[in-house]
């Protein structure tokens, strides 16, 4: 729950708090969110730390954050798991570490009677400022959004408390949460203490209670400040605890969980912990640049990092199960994320599925986007579905109520929430009667965004698919076999008559050969048309956010055209056979129309399998990684949500999952070999390259075995990484003639005839014998 880092006044970039950029430090706090788009989160209590103050008068120091934010050192960045520090241009240096629930900073400082302080380029410089820390402590949080809270500090311990309400990011304005902090500060004596409004200072009162941000308070800052003789070894700490529940639990999580107020053990026990959390991974990097492993390595790190485990600390009700937050947004992470957890941390993952359930039985509906106990916008589809459903084939099991489960995504599928724009789905009497959104539906059974029907449909679909398969396998027959019926709703925003027009760089119609597209329907079965390339990078890629009024969600109908990863072989077929679609499959990839950017993007970088061309799919994973997923700054093609990261990992450990299926889609891994840690003790999934190339000119595969037999499919199961194995790949330069090539190397395919089993391959059978 504890992420500190410094904050950044990095306008629509900040949401985790930190940019690599040239904007001021405003501050160091306890709480964040991990790459999230749009808004930032939390960010409550900053501290921010001054060597001293002009004059030595309190009252001349910088306390809002109009006026405090100042600049990083250059170079003076640095961050690893469980540490952050930097440097600030008023001499002063922060350095950072964490526990579950609190924060242990150390301030240190030049130990010079009197420093000169550089705030920014564009402020003068305080000469000769005297040297006696001051601290202060911020209401504020990154967003703003703070409506009511108080502060207290206590002159003779220094104690400093504080709570707050606030508001999520991305969810209804009428949702608020309550925060809660404790400081405590060790290393120096106490000289002064106060209170501050904006950025006026007095040391009296002591304690600020009910107060909001507006006319009295500008910049929104109020809270406390503590100045300090100087401290002896000239460095400070300051140990916060934070909490959701009170101000006592937040002091308690402090004195609990670091009550030595050792840095260095606090660091080392961090750094413990994720060397134990990513330890279920081995790769050999011989040949492997530095650049690559980086990008390996903080992928990994980047997906572990949300949802937050909040358990203990969920004050909305009160239940024996998990308690996770920040679900940014299911719609974004179910596609790699939660499939990636669910092979490197089960235990975690299994304990999300239990407080989605949790969440359901509390709220009523399982969440799309859920984050500071407040329901967020839903995106798309009720993703949770799928969610559940690819644990439940994956044989997470562990304290799953598995009834209470299904009982959830049948209330998705069959019962229309009062507003469907923070749960559930919308528009379900049509989508029951006649099989699709209506562009022009007459549906007033609810409240939501009238648009995304397209996107929102082919979702539908897929989420009614996963419901039958977890149907099935529970014993509901007639149950799975409606929603197999409903599964196969996506062909129905099929227009076969639709071209892919648009105009070119002289501003003429002009348009290719690809005849065939998703496009928005009627009430009265007419389609509606939305140009096939809107919201794509070469054609208004900005239009289609949560407040469109088009049928497509963060993506074009070219991009949603290709999703039904419950029927591709029906998809092939509409778009005119196997070598129709890669011929379109491949101007997708080369044209500019793909974004990597959003998460839709990365199952059609594997689609090629499905049409029998695996080393299609091997040769666009390796031209995505490293142009646009490496090591660099800017190192991912869009905002994280955790699942960037998570798609990076897949490709170049070598396989891809097709979520909520028994499915995952094999390309040449990136290293010589990847072991993964199997759920049986004591085995590993093992996946040797033979033929490895360091210059990854060698990105075909020709040839493979599953544990010493000969294997010709172009996927596997997740039996693979429960039981553990050996996968043998063999590379060459070119594509082979016919590995993963074969009808019956295919993934599954389940058309609407389906009863139970998929077209196109079947389960792997290495482990028969």
């Amino acid at each position: 729950m504890a992420k500190a880092v410094a904050d950044t006044a990095s306008p629509a970039e900040n949401a985790a708090g930190f940019v690599s950029d040239a904007n001021p430090i405003t501050g160091f706090s306890h709480m964040h969110d991990s790459g999230t788009g749009g808004m930032p989160s939390l960010g409550n209590f900053p501290l921010f730390v001054h060597p001293g103050c002009p004059s030595d008068d309190f009252r001349r120091c910088a306390y809002s954050t109009m006026h405090r934010p100042t600049d990083r050192v250059p170079g003076s960045v640095s961050a690893a798991p469980g540490y952050f520090t930097v440097n600030l241009t008023n001499t002063v240096q922060a350095e950072m570490t964490t526990t579950q629930h609190a924060v242990l900073y150390r301030f240190g400082f030049s130990g010079e009677e009197s420093v000169d302080v550089f705030t920014t380029k564009k402020e003068e410089p305080q000469r000769g400022v005297p040297y006696s820390p001051l601290v202060v402590v911020d209401l504020v949080d990154l967003m703003g959004s703070w409506s009511t809270g108080g502060v207290q500090v206590d002159h003779e311990t220094g104690r400093v408390v504080a709570e707050g309400r606030y508001g999520p990011s991305f969810g209804s304005g009428m949702c608020k949460y309550q925060a809660f902090f404790c400081a405590d500060f060790r290393g120096a004596r106490i000289r002064r203490t106060g209170t501050f409004k904006g950025n006026e200072a007095v040391e009296e009162p002591k304690f600020l209670d009910g107060m909001s941000p507006g006319y009295y308070i500008p910049s929104g800052s109020a809270g406390a400040w503590i100045q300090f003789e100087r401290p002896p070894k000239h460095s400070l700490l300051a140990r916060v605890g934070v909490s959701f529940m009170s101000i006592d639990q937040a002091c308690e999580n402090a004195e609990r969980e670091i009550p030595d107020w050792h840095f260095e053990r606090v660091e080392s026990d961090a750094r413990r912990a994720w060397r134990e959390k990513l330890g279920v991974i081995e790769v050999d990097s011989t040949g492997v640049s530095e650049e690559l492993q980086t990008t390996f390595w903080s992928g990994l790190y980047r997906t572990l990092l949300s949802p937050q485990n909040y358990t203990g600390e969920n004050p909305l009700w009160n239940s024996t199960e998990p308690y996770y937050d920040s679900f940014y947004c299911i719609w974004d992470s179910f596609r790699a994320q939660h499939p990636l957890l669910t092979i490197i941390d089960p235990v975690a993952q299994t304990e999300m599925v239990r407080a989605l359930i949790d969440i359901y039985r509390h709220e009523g509906k399982l969440p799309d986007c859920r984050m500071s106990f407040c329901k967020g916008f839903t995106q798309g589809g009720s993703n949770a579905d799928v969610v559940l459903v690819d644990a439940f084939i994956k044989n997470l099991t562990q304290g799953i109520d598995w009834d209470t489960a299904y009982e959830a995504v049948i209330s998705d599928a069959e019962v229309e929430p009062p507003n469907w724009g923070l749960e559930g789905r919308g528009n379900l009497v049509s989508w029951h009667t006649v099989g699709y959104i209506p562009w022009d539906d007459k549906d007033k059974n609810g409240t939501g965004p009238a648009s995304r029907t397209v996107s929102r449909g082919v979702e539908y679909a897929y989420d009614d698919f996963c419901i039958s398969l977890l149907a099935e396998r529970l014993g509901h027959t007639e149950d799975a076999a409606k929603y197999r019926q409903r599964a196969d709703n996506w062909r129905n925003y099929w227009n076969p008559d639709q071209f892919d027009a648009f105009k070119d760089q002289s501003g003429a119609m002009t348009q290719t050969h690809f005849k065939g597209f998703l496009q928005p329907r009627r009430l009265n079965g007419s389609f509606h048309y939305q140009t096939p390339r809107t919201c794509s990078p070469v054609h208004d890629m900005h239009s289609c956010y949560y407040d469109t009024s088009l049928d497509t969600y963060e993506g074009s109908p070219w991009l949603y055209s290709f999703y039904a990863p419950q029927d591709m072989a029906t998809l092939i077929s509409l778009m005119g056979g196997p070598e129709a679609f890669v011929q379109r499959l491949t101007f997708f990839h080369t044209s500019g129309i793909s974004y990597m950017g959003n998460e839709q993007g990365f199952l059609p970088v594997f689609q090629f399998h499905y049409a029998g061309r695996p080393g299609l799919s091997s040769f666009f994973t390796h031209e995505y990684i490293p142009s646009l997923f490496n090591a660099s700054v800017n190192g991912i093609p869009g905002n994280d949500d955790c699942a960037m990261g998570a798609f990076s990992a897949f490709a170049m450990m070598g396989f891809f999952p097709v979520a909520g299926q028994d499915v995952y889609l094999l390309t040449a891994p990136f290293f010589p070999e990847v072991r993964i840690r199997a759920k049986e003790k004591g085995k590993w999934a093992v996946i040797k390259v033979r033929g490895f190339d360091s210059e990854r000119r060698r990105k075909y595969i020709r040839r493979s075995k599953l544990n010493g037999r000969e294997y010709h499919k172009n996927w596997i199961t997740h039996e693979f990484f429960l039981k553990g194995g050996v996968l043998e790949l063999w590379v060459g330069e070119e594509e082979g003639p016919k590995w993963g090539r074969a009808k019956e190397d295919l993934p599954p395919s389940y058309p609407v005839e389906w009863h139970g089993e998929g077209v196109g391959g079947s389960s792997d059978d290495a482990y028969q014998n």
